[in-house]
C-alpha cells in the first residue's frame, strides 16, 4: 500500500472534523479536491474508509485503523519539525518559565542575558511559591520550572545547575554579629523570622535543626524573602535565607551574615520539567544556557 502524506493529511482532517466541507475549509481546498484525495486513498487501501448515513459520515473499521496511523505519522512529522528548527537555531518563539520566589533575584538576570542573546523570543515569567509551582508542573503548564527540591510525588525530570547556600542573617548591631565560629546550640533560644509553612526553605531549615538536635523557634512567618530581610533589619528576629537574595543588603551594610558552625545549609537549584515533555527549541536553548552560564 503506497499512499501520500497529502492523502493522509486530508483523510485525518475529514475523520477528525467528521465533515468533508469543514476539512476543505481547514485545509484551504475545494470540497471536490478533498473528495478526490479520499477516493484515491481508498483505492490505494482497497477498502472504504467512510460510510455515510444521511448527512453524517462514519469511519469504517479500516478507516479507524488508518486514522490511528495518520495521527501517529502526524505526531512524528511534528517532532521532525521541532528537531529541524533546533538544527536551524533559535530565532524566535515563546518561552514560559516559572520560578520560585527565592530564585527570582538571579533568574531575572539570567533571563535578561538569555533574551539579549536571542532577541527574537518572547518570555513569560511567573514568580510564585512552591505550592503553585507544584500545581503548574502537575498541569504541565510552563516549559520549565526553576525551584529548590523537586517534588517527589510527580513524575518530573530535574537537573541541578547551581548551589543555593542558606545563611543566617542579623542586623549589623546584633550582639553576635562580630563573633566567629558560633555554636549552633547558641541559637536554640533565638527566635527566627521564617517563610510560611510548606515553603521549601522552611522545610530545609527545620530539618537541619532537627538533625542537629537544636530547638528552632519561629517568631514571625513571612510570605517573601524581602519581608524576612526587612523584619530582620528592624530587629524582629534572626533570619535564614538564600545567599542569592542578599547582594544589596550586604553591599549597603544593612544586614550581616553570622559565622555559624555547620553553616551554610547547602541546598541546590534545579531546572525541572514534566517527564516525557518535549521541549521547544527555545526552551531547550534556555535549559542549555542555564546549565552553561548559571554559575
Amino acid at each position: 500500500m503506497r499512499v501520500t502524506l497529502r492523502q493522509l493529511e486530508v483523510f485525518e482532517a475529514v475523520a477528525r472534523l467528521e465533515s468533508f466541507t469543514r476539512a476543505a475549509e481547514s485545509l484551504h481546498l475545494s470540497q471536490p479536491g478533498v473528495s478526490m484525495q479520499i477516493k484515491q486513498l481508498e483505492e490505494r487501501v482497497g477498502l472504504p474508509l467512510f460510510e455515510q448515513m444521511g448527512k453524517t459520515i462514519f469511519l469504517t473499521d479500516a478507516g479507524r485503523e488508518i486514522y490511528s496511523y495518520s495521527q501517529r505519522i502526524g505526531n512524528l512529522l511534528d517532532e521532525a519539525d521541532t528537531v529541524i528548527e533546533e538544527l536551524k537555531g533559535v530565532q524566535s518563539g515563546r518561552l514560559s518559565i516559572s520560578v520560585a520566589t527565592t530564585a527570582s533575584h538571579f533568574a531575572t538576570r539570567l533571563l535578561a542575558a538569555f533574551s539579549k542573546r536571542y532577541e527574537g523570543i518572547t518570555i513569560s515569567l511567573d514568580i510564585t511559591n512552591r505550592e503553585s509551582l507544584y500545581h503548574q508542573l502537575e498541569n504541565n503548564q510552563p516549559d520549565l520550572v526553576i525551584m529548590g527540591q523537586p517534588p517527589d510525588s510527580l513524575e518530573v525530570e530535574s537537573v541541578t545547575f547551581m548551589e543555593n547556600p542558606l545563611v543566617m542573617i542579623a542586623p549589623p548591631d546584633h550582639l553576635l554579629a562580630s563573633e566567629q565560629r558560633l555554636q549552633l546550640t547558641r541559637f536554640g533560644e533565638e527566635h527566627f523570622v521564617v517563610r510560611e509553612a510548606g515553603s521549601g526553605t522552611r522545610s530545609a531549615i527545620e530539618r537541619f535543626f532537627r538533625e542537629h538536635e537544636v530547638n528552632f523557634h519561629t517568631g514571625i512567618e513571612m510570605t517573601s524573602n524581602e519581608a524576612i530581610k526587612q523584619a530582620v533589619e528592624a530587629g524582629l528576629g534572626l533570619g535564614i535565607v538564600s545567599i542569592h537574595t542578599l547582594e544589596l543588603e550586604l553591599e549597603t551594610g544593612r544586614l550581616v551574615i553570622l559565622d555559624v558552625e555547620d553553616f551554610p545549609i547547602m541546598r541546590y537549584w534545579h531546572i525541572v520539567q514534566r517527564s516525557g515533555k518535549r521541549l521547544s527549541p527555545v526552551a531547550h536553548a534556555f535549559k542549555q544556557f542555564l546549565l552553561n552560564e548559571a554559575e
